[in-house]
């Protein structure tokens, strides 16, 4: 059992002014208080007005939709009945009701259209799609009818469940769905997108911790339907978790895409982002070191980057009585560092770029949900997580001029252009090859993906033969990207021959990148090519590595390791003595894992990066014994990387899985060593120990707290606390064994280095002294049931059809293998596993610096230590 704190906890810019027209709560509230509006910051000229907090019975409110008359429909988080609020002309709050949505809760989609209340939540028949009719079109609600079943097995629930629901121009639904749920098996054939895999030419590592251990692509997607939720077409995917989607002015379909926090410090870190979600798209997702970068043809690019956080709701707020940057910019909120942000979306081609600044800060301010009222003002939810909700208004106070948003022609041909072609994806069509053909070396990525994935979904034997014919680089090396992808193997000596039409050498980077990707893509689908290619490859290839560039020196490092190209282990050495990140050495130190041929001097080299590693600083260079060239154990950072966690206000630093991830690594690479080997690089293959802070005097028994017993204090701000104190505290409650703070301690645990970004001191209070009251989805245990009654509780790392492959103690990493024929079920664990009563050997004073400290992220010069 993990002795750690906050374990239920989870972690997931700009300058702003305080408005001057902040308003209080005007309801006297018999619970907790949420964020007072005085301490949320807004943009200039807007006012944030804090309408209501949520009452004891009310829950913590994760969904929003609003109805023809105006009235908000707000969802608890939990078993909570729903709420529904009718405002008056001014905003304020006229009624609510509390009884008004029958037998559906906990729902994490909503949607009002068609005279009908659409639900991803809890129902009867389980957590699901529901419809509830509008009986009499004033909000009298039916039975909820079931539309959609989600996972089977579980998984539709949750936080990488079935989430956000919105309604398109063609007048289907469109319901996003996380990482975590199955694909329809009745989606229909005739889906946009298809032909998902990972397509590596190396296998990806898993997380370190195991989350999403063996879940194949395609990931988080997008499902289209019609109203009766059937007729699904699988629209889009590639995503990790995206909990809202939004059209914008364009009628366009976008999303906020949430990162992966665990893996911070790693090469395959993708920040939040803003993203376009087009038909039959792919955003390159995939579990573990499988996440595509950037530049890979089959994959798109996000509309922008936003950096570190939870993403939860999503609007483009067209009715707002808002200055027109602000009514069509794309609005976002991150729950974990409570901030709403504005995305300027600047149309590109068939697609956008864009800016973003934020209008709503506040701290704690977990934002869930968001939708424009009758008066033009936006209304916003907090909550989530059991967390403290409240409900606030948004206008603008400022006069602004009323212009229409100028229409950009060329733009506008590009998306009717991209739209044309995307008519024939998933669909045969005898048109479609001729049509989309000379679109395949179009400059924009858009329509070049829109023509390439119609051509993907016609017969290969109609276009097999112009794809190897092609001499345009650019059509040609698409064309034979598709062929990669549904030609089979029997297409690939042909298609394998047609490369060398394209030298590489003779390319712009661009196009050398989409080459090595259709090697890459041809051996993850049609397997490893006959002798003749592999030393071709090998002869064609070698001179370019090392290369100028970064991408190219990824591809090829992948591409040569797997060939078994002579020299390539050396000179991918040498490119992690040069690198300057950490990220860029770990993408060349993963690589090698799979190399076939190497000295005992290579050896050392690979097994010395690990060694000369220290925590927080540049370990500097070392030469290996016996070698010709040193290994620099950088812990540097981008500084893009750097700025993310600078904007929200806390220290860059590794994520969760990445210490784990490393001993995966070495444990893969020892594994494939001889004993003499062994023998030789014993020294570098042993670990030292981490030193840990540990407490510096032995506890006893103190008291079994209650929250309650601290209510005075939680009212007060945080003062004259002791730093000292409070950091010896957390050592003391062993929290350092699970948890990473300020880039020192374990990963069993969240991240607690901006916990006090999203939590208040209650909550966080509330998390040490009852663990189990909310347990967030990514730390939470499976309690499997066996056929002879027995059972088995801990983390899932490994399901496959036969087995499950279960973590029970988190700390020493033991396992337990179950067949999958002996399981009679599973369910989420309803205890964390972090056990109660470890602030019973703290004292009162001990305890409150203790929350201090985790309020200030570590800084000794905190308000709250000032004397």
């Amino acid at each position: 059992m993990c002795k750690s704190l906050l374990f239920s906890l989870l972690l997931g810019a700009g300058a702003l002014q305080v408005s001057a027209a902040a308003t209080k709560a005007p309801t006297a509230n018999a619970g907790k208080p949420a964020t007072p509006a005085e301490a949320v910051t807004v943009a200039d000229g807007f006012k944030v007005e804090l309408l209501r907090s949520s009452q004891p019975g009310e829950g913590s409110w994760v969904g929003m939709t609003i109805d023809p008359q105006g009235r908000l429909i707000i969802s608890p988080q939990g078993k909570e009945p729903m709420l529904r609020v009718t405002l008056d002309a001014q905003g304020q709050i006229a009624g609510l009701e509390t009884n008004a949505v029958p037998h559906v809760n906990g729902a994490m989609g909503l949607l009002y259209a068609a005279g009908a209340l659409y639900v991803n939540g809890q129902g009867p028949q389980g957590y699901h799609l529901y419809r509830l009719r509008d009986t009499d079109g004033k909000g009298t609600f039916s039975e909820p009818e079931l539309l959609r079943k989600w996972n089977k097995n579980g998984g539709g629930n949750g936080e990488h469940g079935a989430h956000g629901i919105v309604l398109g121009p063609d007048n289907k639904l469109y319901v996003v769905c996380g990482n975590f749920v199955d694909v329809p098996e009745d989606a229909l054939p005739t889906s946009p997108f298809k032909n998902y895999r990972d397509d590596l030419v190396l296998p990806r590592m898993e997380d370190g911790n195991g989350f999403g251990a063996g879940r194949k692509p395609p990931g988080g997607y997008v499902l289209r339907m019609d109203l009766e939720g059937k007729n699904a077409e699988l629209f889009a995917s590639g995503q990790r978790n995206t909990y809202d989607i939004g059209f914008n002015a364009d009628g366009e379909l976008l999303g906020f895409d949430s990162d992966m926090e665990w893996d911070w410090g790693s090469p395959w870190y993708r920040p939040t982002r803003a993203y376009h979600i087009v038909s039959g798209g792919d955003q390159g997702f995939r579990e573990g070191s499988a996440k595509y970068p950037t530049y890979y043809a089959d994959s798109l690019p996000e509309v922008v980057n936003i950096g570190i956080g939870s993403p939860t709701g999503v609007i483009t707020p067209t009715k707002a009585k808002f200055p027109q940057q602000y009514r069509n910019a794309f609005w976002m909120m991150d729950w974990s560092y409570g901030r709403i942000v504005a995305v300027h979306l600047q149309p590109t081609g068939a697609s956008y770029t864009a800016t973003f600044d934020t209008v709503v800060k506040g701290k704690p301010l977990n934002v869930t949900d968001m939708e424009v009222g009758a008066d033009g003002a936006l209304y916003f939810a907090t909550g989530g997580r059991g967390t403290q909700s409240g409900l606030y208004r948004v206008s603008y106070t400022k006069d602004y001029p009323m212009v229409k948003m100028a229409v950009d022609a060329k733009a506008e041909a590009a998306r009717a252009l991209r739209h044309q072609l995307e008519a024939f994806q998933g669909k045969q069509d005898a048109q479609a090859v001729a049509t989309a053909w000379p679109h395949l070396k179009s400059d924009d990525r858009f329509i070049r993906w829109a023509a390439r994935v119609a051509i993907e979904s016609q017969p290969v034997e109609e276009w097999k033969a112009q794809a190897l014919a092609e001499t345009d680089a650019k059509a040609g090396l698409t064309a034979l990207l598709a062929l990669a992808r549904v030609g089979g193997a029997s297409a690939q000596p042909e298609l394998l021959d047609a490369l060398k039409k394209f030298p590489t050498a003779s390319l712009p980077e661009d196009q050398q990148l989409l080459k090595l990707r259709v090697i890459e893509v041809s051996i993850a689908r049609q397997g490893r090519p006959a002798d003749e290619f592999v030393k071709l490859g090998i002869e064609k290839l070698s001179p370019l590595y090392p290369a100028k560039s970064g991408p190219l020196n990824r591809e090829l490092s992948q591409i040569l390791t797997y060939l078994d190209a002579p020299g390539v282990v050396k000179r991918t050495l040498e490119l992690v003595a040069q690198a300057k990140t950490q990220e860029e050495q770990l993408l060349y130190i993963v690589a090698l894992r799979k190399a076939k041929t190497w000295t005992l001097d290579e050896r050392k080299a690979w097994f010395s990066w690990f060694k000369n590693r220290s925590a927080g600083q540049d370990a500097g260079a070392t030469y290996p014994a016996g070698g010709n060239y040193f290994i620099n154990a950088s812990t540097k950072h981008p500084a893009e990387f750097e700025q993310w966690f600078t904007e929200v206000g806390i220290k860059a630093g590794n994520g969760a899985s990445y210490n784990n991830f490393i001993k995966k690594l070495k444990a893969e690479m020892i594994a494939s060593l001889t004993d003499n080997e062994r023998a030789e690089l014993a020294v570098l293959i042993v670990d030292a120990p981490v030193a840990t802070a540990k407490p510096q005097k032995e506890r006893k028994f103190v008291r079994e707290w209650k929250v309650a017993d601290f209510n005075a204090d939680l009212a007060l701000p945080s003062k004259g606390r002791s730093y000292a104190n409070g950091k010896e505290a957390y050592a003391a409650s062993q929290c350092v064994q699970c948890h990473r703070f300020n880039n020192e301690g374990g990963a069993v645990g969240p991240d607690l280095s901006g916990a006090s970004a999203k939590y208040s001191k209650r909550d966080l209070l509330e998390s040490i002294i009852e663990p189990s009251k909310v347990i967030s989805d990514q730390y939470q245990n499976t309690t499997v049931t066996k056929k002879d009654g027995d059972d088995v509780t801990g983390r899932i790392v490994e399901d496959t059809d036969t087995k499950l492959v279960i973590v029970i103690n988190p700390l020493t990493g033991d396992k337990v293998e179950v067949k999958k024929s002996d399981v009679r079920g599973r369910a989420p664990s309803k205890l964390s596993p972090m056990p109660e009563g470890l602030a019973s050997i703290l004292t009162r004073e001990e305890i409150l610096d203790l929350l201090a400290y985790l309020e200030s992220a570590g800084n000794k010069q905190h308000a709250a230590f000032a004397k």
